[in-house]
Formats: structure tokens, C-alpha cells, sequence
């Protein structure tokens, strides 16, 4: 049990302030001690012995935790322990700061692929002009191209109210213009004065991210290609230049 937790239900490890910080002041504190998600390593494995890995994953088998501590300090690694709820723990042999980063990066990466997707809305009166239709649409179509959901939502006023099929009409004109990029997730709903429709993108959002940034990438690289070109080719070759300086020395001229 801790200190904290030994002094009553009612104690909280005092907050940190300025730049010293309390020991154990970051950790959860519960009535059996400090919780941590840290796997235990090297002298901090309290156990008579371990089921022993190796550093490439062969199976050493069961040893003392003193013989697997000498193990760990003859290949210069350090013993760290897997599976603490087995009988016995699982410790492997590794090295554990070189573990450590190369597990931060993978979720980085993970967390930098993990795409969400977003409810985009796009709003549209029943007689709108064919120019700001087209507007519109060139709206919806982006954000489908970038994977993401559209609500689509017709605004009637006064009278309107009594034409709702002028909505539903360029609710379906809307979704047969987008249908290679998306379709309908909800159709066309009557809800109080207005009238809503859910476009959905065919592409999936990590799709649609990692084709942006391919694109990107071909972009960064073209202009670099185009200006070796029009090098090459603005070069004038050295014996037309030659040529042209011979003449010029001619006795004839």
C-alpha cells in the first residue's frame, strides 16, 4: 500500500507545482498501491524465476530470476517482463529503450493514419440559379473526393413549403451529378421547414488521404523535372557554336 493511500480514503497526493514535482504524484493510486503501465524491468522483477526469452525470440525455458539478471548483463540487454499474469512471468531479453521508441513511433504512425470520418454541410434553396448549383456541386464533389460525409440541406420559406417536391427533385439531381463519388446514405426527409439527404464517399477516408498525399508528392517532384528539361533543351550544342565562330573567321567574309 502507499503513503497516500495509507493515510485514509479522504488524502490525494498533492498536485505538482512549479518545476519539482512529488514522487508518485503522476501515478493512480488505488487502495492496493500505485497502478503503472510500465512493464516491470531487471531488479524491479520480484519473482523466484521467469519463463525466459531470448533477444530473437527463442525459448530459453524456465530459470532463476539471478540467472536470467547475469543473462541480461553478459549480452549487455535488459531482462524485461511480457506477461506478468502467467505462472511463471514471461521476461524477454531486449533492449528496452530501443523498444521503447520504436513502439512510440508506431503509434505516431498510427495516429497519423487514423482517419475520422466528417459530416460536411452544404446548403441549398429550392430554386437556385444554375451557376450557384454548379457551385455547390463543385463543393460536394471535393468533399467526397476527400472522404468525407455531405448533409445536403434544401431551405424552403413561405410558400415554398407547399412545392416539397421542387427539393426532392434537386436532392436526386445532386446525387445522380456525385454518383461515381458517393451515394445516398440517408434519403431525402421532410424535418420541419427544411429537407435533408446524406451523401456518403465511395473511397474511404484513409484511402482518400494517402491518394492526396501521393498527389502531393508528384507535384513536389514535377516542377523539378520540368525546369531539368528546359535546361537540356536551351543548351546550345558546342559545335554549332563552333560552326558559327568559324565562319565569322573566314577570309571570305
Amino acid at each position: 500500500m502507499c503513503t497516500w493511500c495509507a493515510l485514509g480514503p479522504g488524502r490525494r497526493p498533492p498536485r505538482a507545482r512549479g518545476p519539482f514535482r512529488f514522487p508518485g504524484s503522476t501515478a493512480q493510486h488505488c487502495r492496493g498501491g500505485l497502478i503503472t503501465t510500465e512493464p516491470r524491468i531487471n531488479d524491479r522483477i520480484r519473482v523466484p524465476e521467469v519463463r525466459l526469452v531470448g533477444p530473437n525470440g527463442e525459448q530459453v525455458g524456465i530459470v532463476p530470476i539471478a540467472k536470467a539478471l547475469e543473462l541480461a548483463r553478459e549480452s549487455d540487454l535488459d531482462l524485461v517482463e511480457v506477461a506478468a499474469t502467467a505462472r511463471p512471468p514471461v521476461a524477454k531479453l531486449m533492449d528496452y529503450g530501443k523498444f521503447k521508441y520504436e513502439s512510440a513511433m508506431k503509434a505516431r504512425e498510427a495516429r497519423r493514419n487514423q482517419a475520422q470520418t466528417v459530416i460536411k454541410e452544404m446548403k441549398l434553396r429550392p430554386k437556385i440559379d444554375p451557376h450557384d448549383y454548379e457551385t455547390k456541386k463543385g463543393h460536394v464533389v471535393r468533399f467526397l473526393k476527400a472522404g468525407d460525409k455531405v448533409k445536403i440541406t434544401i431551405m424552403f420559406r413561405g410558400r415554398e413549403q407547399s412545392r416539397p417536391e421542387l427539393g426532392f427533385r434537386l436532392l436526386k439531381r445532386l446525387a445522380d451529378d456525385v454518383q461515381e463519388l458517393g451515394v445516398v446514405e440517408y434519403e431525402p426527409r421532410q424535418e420541419g421547414r427544411n429537407m435533408l439527404m446524406v451523401l456518403a464517399p465511395t473511397k474511404k477516408k484513409a484511402e482518400a488521404m494517402a491518394e492526396a498525399r501521393e498527389a502531393r508528392g508528384r507535384k513536389d517532384r514535377d516542377p523539378l523535372d520540368e525546369a531539368g528539361e528546359l535546361q537540356s533543351t536551351d543548351m546550345p550544342e558546342e559545335h554549332d557554336e563552333y560552326d558559327e565562330h568559324e565562319d565569322e573567321l573566314s577570309p571570305e567574309a
